[in-house]
């Protein structure tokens, strides 16, 4: 089959459709690894019942992924050396398959967290590699739209992709909705191995890179960005709805269309924070948190009400939906000679902070209540000034 080499650095011309194409596509790879990631939790009480097994096994699966896809986001760039990155991101599809098709076939629990480790390694191995991919395949001034369309597929995984997941389970069975999701997959490599170009590395990704990297202020800074934004939201999160039920006094039939609607405010965000983070990157991460620690700060006053906790969720879903693309923005613009190594460590930081902000607030909630959960994510995002604070003027 024919393939056009990767976009020159400098280019400034219009980029080809194919190569549209190709993000597009890439953008629906990272729309099945969330989707593949987070469908246990919607699923936890089908997959216990079947495997004959508690639901604080099934979550187990979810935690077991994260932790590896946290550790190999930064270690598979080291590991892969010069491989060609196209060929390494559709092994990593294929992995997925592969791992899939066991997870809806198997009876055996060791068997699905084997399984699920496999996940993690596909995961944490996509994101490392697919999260800076528009370097690869758009000249420089397409690249905040085509890093956009990238994080779209991992939204768009949240707020349909999760749901859809659970609705086709409940309508067949949690077997089969695994099981169209390997299929999904393998379509997908089909179609990355006719759009994606020969992607070989510049050059290879060292342990010392990644030490480098860190030495870096901006980069550092930037990783540090991530960790309080995103373990701040996923602190309030994981107890979304206590927070809505508990503070707000939304019932539970109101729930579901709010998040819906939350979660499509998180996809405009998405591409509102990619634009602004375009064009000044600093003044985005900034605007976010400050949006963001603002929405949660004023749920125990403003969001008393029905109404006012409604608008503060829809706030808080437009700031988090502009998060993921800011700060990969910042780390491309952090690291342009090895955004590869400084990609890695950002999706390692960014997994171990959904860890993190959820044991933060369990710990919390069970100290306190809901109310101290949304101060406490409140606080670690509100202190994300200081860290861009810390790092020279990109």
């Amino acid at each position: 089959m024919t393939r056009v080499e990767s976009v020159p650095a400098g280019s400034m011309t219009a980029v080809p459709r194919g190569r549209w194409l190709a993000v597009a596509a890439v953008a629906l790879g990272t729309f099945i690894v969330v989707t593949v990631e987070n469908l246990p939790m919607g699923l936890l009480t089908a997959i216990s019942g079947g495997l004959g097994v508690s639901n604080a096994k099934v979550g187990l699966l979810v935690t077991v992924s994260g932790l590896v896809a946290a550790v190999t986001a930064p270690l598979l760039p080291v590991a892969i050396r010069r491989a060609d990155r196209r060929v390494v991101l559709l092994s990593l599809i294929l992995l997925t398959v592969a791992a899939n098709a066991v997870f809806a076939v198997s009876s055996s629990y060791p068997v699905i967290v084997v399984a699920r480790l496999l996940i993690g390694v596909s995961i944490g191995g996509f994101w490392a590699l697919a999260a800076g991919l528009g370097v690869r395949l758009v000249p420089p001034a397409a690249i905040p739209r085509a890093t956009a369309v990238i994080f779209f597929g991992a939204m768009a995984a949240n707020v349909v992709g999760v749901p859809l997941g659970t609705w086709l389970g409940e309508l067949t069975s949690w077997r089969a909705t695994f099981a169209l999701v390997a299929a999904l997959a393998l379509l997908l490599t089909i179609v990355l191995g006719i759009l994606l170009p020969a992607m070989p590395p510049d050059e290879p990704v060292l342990l010392r890179t990644l030490a480098a990297q860190l030495r870096t202020p901006e980069v550092r800074a930037g990783v540090v960005v991530t960790f309080l934004l995103v373990s701040g939201h996923y602190a309030a999160f994981t107890f979304i709805s206590p927070i809505l039920q508990d503070i707000s006094g939304v019932t539970s039939a109101f729930l579901g269309p709010l998040l819906l609607a939350y979660g499509v405010c998180g996809l405009v965000g998405n591409f509102a924070g990619g634009a602004w983070a375009a064009r000044n990157v600093r003044a985005a991460v900034v605007a976010i948190s400050l949006a963001l620690a603002a929405s949660l700060a004023l749920f125990p006053v403003v969001g008393r009400t029905v109404v006012g906790g409604s608008i503060l969720l829809l706030i808080w879903g437009f700031a988090f939906g502009g998060l993921p693309v800011s700060v990969q923005t910042w780390i491309i613009k952090a690291a342009p000679q090895g955004i590869e190594a400084a990609t890695g460590l950002n999706t390692f930081m960014f997994n171990l902070a959904i860890a993190s902000g959820a044991l933060f607030a369990s710990a919390v909630a069970g100290a306190m209540s809901v109310t101290g959960v949304v101060l406490l994510a409140a606080g670690l995002v509100a202190l994300t000034p200081v860290a861009v604070a810390t790092a020279r003027k990109q």
